[in-house]
């Protein structure tokens, strides 16, 4: 499996996360395949979707997902013992590493990642203590796995060489900027609701629909809050 066919079969795990895509053809195919409000293309800045996705884990408590690759991370070898030693405060983030073996965007030039150098090993000598190295087609299960955990996850994913035919993304990159922040904070604003909702359950869960006295329009409204938080926390 090339990369292009790893995010064709993870774009579904993907769909309600907030991701982060590595600069050029990565994202571009991200793009493609499965374009979405909660992803930050990058269109610049080679080698810095692990420190900019591993600073948004840090600013707040949704999960948080970097794409990135063997090339823009041997680029900025400083990202790995800096997650490291943050790792406790950002539980919620979780390095995607697709390990190819080539500068992917600029030719297909062979990375040292393909060579002698073990980024999984790399890592963990960093002081990572959560690194999984897996095979292309075990991709889906193990990103799924990282997100039903609750520790900081470097996945070192082995795979193919080779880019698929993507047209380039055209979006103006104040546009992704803007709608990725405001992605960001209604997923805040939801999380909000919904734990509002979980208060008023505790407070008024008895009266509602229970033998317990409310007065009629207080009830009511107690009703529809809990509902509406209900409601925006599935949204």
């Amino acid at each position: 499996m090339i990369r292009s066919e790893i995010l064709k079969e993870i774009a579904p795990i993907l769909r309600n996360e907030l991701v982060v895509c590595n600069i050029g053809i990565p994202s571009q195919e991200l793009h493609a395949i499965d374009d979405q409000p909660t992803n930050f293309y990058m269109l610049g800045t080679m080698g810095l979707a692990s420190s900019i996705g591993f600073g948004l884990a840090l600013a707040q408590d949704k999960k948080v997902i970097s794409i990135d690759g063997d090339g823009s991370v041997l680029t900025n070898l400083g990202t790995l013992p800096t997650i490291a030693n943050n790792a406790d405060d950002a539980k919620n983030f979780i390095l995607l590493l697709i390990d190819n073996g080539s500068y992917g965007s600029t030719g297909d030039q062979p990375t040292y990642a393909g060579m002698k150098t073990s980024l999984a090993k790399v890592a963990e000598a960093c002081g990572c203590e959560n690194v999984v190295e897996c095979q292309a087609e075990e991709t889906g299960k193990v990103l799924q796995a990282a997100l039903d955990g609750d520790q900081m996850t470097i996945i070192v994913v082995k795979c193919e060489s080779g880019n698929a035919k993507m047209p380039v993304i055209t979006m103006d990159p104040v546009v992704i900027r803007d709608r990725f922040m405001k992605a960001v904070s209604l997923g805040q604003s939801i999380d909000a609701v919904a734990d509002e909702s979980e208060t008023l359950q505790a407070m008024f869960g008895d009266y509602i629909g229970g033998d317990k006295d409310l007065p009629g329009q207080l009830k009511a409204l107690a009703g529809k809050l809990i509902s509406k938080g209900e409601t925006d926390g599935d949204a």
